[in-house]
């Protein structure tokens, strides 16, 4: 052994905490008490000598080194750290003595024990653990205690013999020189003799060694890495950490395939991780990973020890040593700061370096009915180091995004550069480590082009900068301007897998509006106003795009995507599951202009055709309802265009058809009630698909045709299946009206079938039990008379039918009350109308209602 006469300099606390210990082992020795028992049998020799306290390791290192450390590791001589720390807690407890050191006691649970953990406390903790588990305690045989802010180890002298198959050795009690050979390093294997202050180099190397700046192991390298291969990694620590050599002969065995193979048999992984993550947050990563390639352990640390090595993937080391030592460029470069942030970034970056080789292992298969299994890299990362969940997702994310990120970064340095917008929603894809993730792609892109390194590292900054400029850099933590709960009421849609999306579409928005940040301003800009359409807004529009392609289009697709896959016991989901899709379709046409209509025909259509095609009435009645908006919104030419008049109209005419009895009447009325309109709307499209100065005569031949066919296969069918149903006859009425007036002279060819039904609407004995159909009657007898006046004359006798029968029958049921007083003035109306119409004709009419009013006196009111 040597001494070092060095003195150490100790701090207030240490000196405080080796008056401590010296006065526990003088009280040990004054009063030996009933020994605990241990599971480690102690010479008698031993047993005779005083009790000796060190110091040692890591703390004699530092202090060497002028390190400040705040663990102590304290060897005991002749009693295991469980024994020691026995009566270390007996003597604190004697009152008076923690006063002595400036403390107040023991803590006496985990509460007071977790305040020991401040350096300003006065609490010793840790040691009622002892006996609260006293087997377990036993059979480590050390224990930790925090006094004054210090971490102390309590531990005996010990030597160790190893198996073959495990780390872990069979310890007994050694001298001072045993424990000093059994170290990983002679720089770690000096002792500070508190009683003596004498600093002990029992392998007479510590000292030179600490001088020349190197590493050597006490005992001859192989056998010490054979029963501890963890030390392989811990001289690789050591060295990055203090800048020191690692001597040849231990690096010659640090690089044998058998410590190799018993360092992946015999250490736990988690210890693996633990080491290497020492080394990338000390001072000097790149030695660390440097010794880690020049000693090619890469395949050795980075693995995952459940696969057969034989059969996995083989990683690309081929350039590592260039992307390692790229990573100090990184550090130093103009965007360093973007890149790296803090220590965990730091940390991260470092250990992304290190699954680069990685980055082109094909996915792993996956298994029918599980989760996707993750990249590679992350399950060496996960199995081969226990990296933490973290770790590994921003590894995953890492490999799922490189590829996209250096698109981005050599996009950002061409002439067409990401838009805000794009860039920003790729910043939140990637998420809040998306610096991370660029450092990687930095890095891949230097492993595959090696001589390109600082060309790629200018692009990756100049992309960085261009982020900055953007005001980016925390876009993946951008607040929405509109939540889920805002969106639906603006909407209002109900919700459903369109959200998230939709969501995203706003941010886009946002995005590319970064002074927009009024959230009533957003809301405003998806409400429709009822007394008002507005253009639509630019949020309004992709919203209207988001809502075609992506929700409403797969959900009506005869072949829905997988997102919207229907189930066989639903096989329409947009009319259970996902009912929302009508409401999104409804808010898309009422919200859509003629432009945004035109932009978007391929993608409204299809969804309004399979709702027209849908059995069931009401859904029918809304596709109707639907359709009649977007005609309204449809420009002539788009109609033409795309030939689809012909489409609609065969898809709404059967729509007229549903009539009782197969049809309930309630259901029918509502059914006709907007398949009209829609068809009457789909012939002034097609109206005004010539010029709008012709003469109604002159209507297009297309429009002509509709317009019969709504008389002769609706009006006209209608009556004659159902006349004794008021609801039904009061919608076609209503509408004959409609047509008619869209007719104009060329109605004049239905006046034969029309005027005889009106008649026999008005003549009926019950026509009074209906005002609602009175009324309607009465004003398709109005448009008659309005659109077809060159033929009253003829029909004259007709039109004063349908008034005046109604009107007696008002009479006899003395009929009054607002109600009845509209329909009597509509009903004189009518006969002023007919009086215009006849024209010359007048004065002879005059004559004829003068003798009808002598026949029946009831009829005055009527003509006065």
């Amino acid at each position: 052994m040597s001494t070092n006469s060095r003195v150490l300099e100790l701090t207030d606390v240490e000196e405080n905490l080796r008056t401590l210990l010296i006065d526990v082992a003088k009280y040990i020795d004054n009063s030996p008490g009933h020994a605990s028992e241990s599971q480690v049998p102690l010479p008698d020799d031993l047993a005779k000598q005083p009790l000796v306290l060190r110091w040692t390791g890591g703390w004699v290192r530092d202090k060497l080194l002028g390190i400040e450390s705040h663990d102590i590791d304290v060897a005991i001589n002749k009693m295991t750290g469980f024994q020691f720390g026995l009566r270390l807690k007996e003597y604190l407890e004697i009152p008076g003595n923690p006063e002595k050191y400036g403390l107040e006691g023991v803590a006496s649970n985990e509460s007071q024990s977790k305040k020991a953990e401040s350096g300003k406390s006065k609490i010793v903790g840790g040691l009622h653990k002892i006996e609260a588990n006293p087997e377990k305690s036993k059979h480590l045989e050390t224990v930790t205690t925090k006094i004054l802010g210090l971490d102390i180890d309590l531990v005996n002298l010990r030597k160790e013999t190893y198996s073959d198959d495990s780390r872990n050795p069979q310890m007994e009690f050694g001298t001072p020189e045993e424990d000093a050979l059994r170290r990983d390093a002679t720089v770690n294997a000096m002792f500070f003799n508190i009683t003596t202050r004498e600093i002990e180099d029992f392998t007479g190397k510590g000292h030179n060694d600490m001088a020349n700046k190197i590493i050597r192991t006490p005992l001859e390298p192989y056998q010490t890495f054979k029963d501890d291969p963890l030390r392989v990694l811990r001289l690789i620590r050591f060295a990055s950490r203090l800048n020191y050599t690692i001597e040849s002969e231990a690096r010659k065995w640090m690089k044998d395939a058998e410590i190799k193979s018993a360092l992946q048999a015999k250490i736990s992984r988690e210890r693996v991780g633990v080491e290497l993550e020492k080394m990338l947050r000390g001072p000097d990563p790149l030695m660390a990973l440097n010794l880690i390639e020049q000693l090619t352990l890469y395949s050795t640390i980075f693995s995952d020890p459940a696969q057969d090595q034989d059969k996995v993937f083989s990683p690309d080391t081929d350039n590592w040593s260039t992307v390692i030592n790229f990573v100090q460029d990184i550090m130093s470069c103009k965007t360093s700061d973007i890149f790296v942030r803090d220590a965990e970034e730091r940390y991260l970056i470092w250990l992304l370096s290190a699954v680069v080789p990685y980055r082109d292992a094909p996915s792993p298969p996956a298994i029918e009915g599980k989760k996707p299994p993750p990249p590679v890299a992350t399950a060496v990362a996960r199995e081969g180091i226990k990296a933490t969940n973290n770790v590994c997702n921003v590894i995953t994310n890492s490999i799922k995004n490189y590829a996209e990120i250096s698109m981005m970064a050599n996009d950002s340095n061409g002439r067409k550069r990401p838009a805000r917008e794009d860039l920003g929603m790729a910043i939140r894809r990637w998420g809040s480590t998306w610096r991370s993730q660029t450092a990687f792609a930095l890095l891949v892109n230097v492993a595959d082009d090696p001589s390109a390194a600082q060309s790629h590292l200018s692009a990756f900054s100049n992309f960085l900068k261009y982020v900055q400029e953007l005001d980016l850099l925390d876009a993946y933590a951008l607040k929405p301007i509109l939540d889920g709960k805002a969106l639906t009421k603006a909407l209002g849609v109900p919700t459903g897998p369109w959200m998230k999306d939709a969501l995203d579409v706003v941010m886009r928005w946002q995005l590319r509006n970064p002074g927009k940040k009024d959230t009533a301003e957003a809301i405003d800009q998806v409400r429709l106003a009822k007394d008002s359409t507005p253009t639509p807004g630019e949020l309004t529009s992709d919203l209207m795009t988001y809502f075609l392609q992506l929700t409403i289009r797969p959900l009506f697709a005869k072949t829905p995507t997988q997102q919207f896959a229907q189930s066989s016991s639903d096989e329409k989901t947009w009319k259970g599951r996902d009912a929302y899709a009508l409401e999104l379709l409804r808010w898309v046409i009422c919200a859509a202009d003629e432009d945004l209509v035109q932009r978007n025909w391929h993608a409204i259509v299809p969804p309004l055709l399979s709702i027209l095609d849908d059995i069931d009435t009401e859904y029918k009645a809304q596709g109707c309802e639907l359709l009649k908006l977007l005609l309204d919104k449809t420009s002539p030419a788009l109609l033409k265009r795309t030939g689809l008049g012909d489409v609609f109209e065969e898809a709404l005419m059967p729509c007229l058809g549903y009539l009782p009895t197969l049809t309930p009447e309630d259901e029918s009325a509502r059914l006709l009630s907007v398949a009209y309109p829609a068809l009457i709307s789909l012939s002034n499209t097609l109206d005004s698909s010539s010029s709008s100065s012709s003469p109604s005569s002159q209507k297009p031949p297309q429009c002509l045709a509709l317009l019969d066919n709504l008389i002769r296969k609706g009006i006209l069918m209608t009556f004659t299946y159902c006349p004794e149903h008021a609801k039904i006859t009061t919608v076609t009425t209503t509408n004959l009206a409609v047509i008619l007036s869209h007719m104009g002279l060329d109605s004049v060819k239905h006046l034969t079938f029309i005027l005889p039904m009106l008649s026999s609407i008005l003549g009926h004995p019950f026509v009074t039990a209906s005002p609602p159909l009175l009324l309607s009657s009465i004003k398709a007898s109005q448009a008659v008379v309005l659109n077809a006046w060159p033929r009253m004359q003829v029909y004259k006798t007709e039109v004063l039918k349908c008034v005046a029968v109604p009107w007696i029958r008002m009479q006899e049921e003395n009929a009054d009350g607002s109600e009845w007083k509209e329909i009597k003035e509509e009903c004189r109306v009518t006969v002023q109308m007919l009086k215009d119409a006849l024209g010359d004709a007048a004065d002879e009419f005059d004559k004829e209602v003068a003798e009808l009013i002598k026949v029946d006196k009831r009829l005055e009111g009527l003509f006065c």
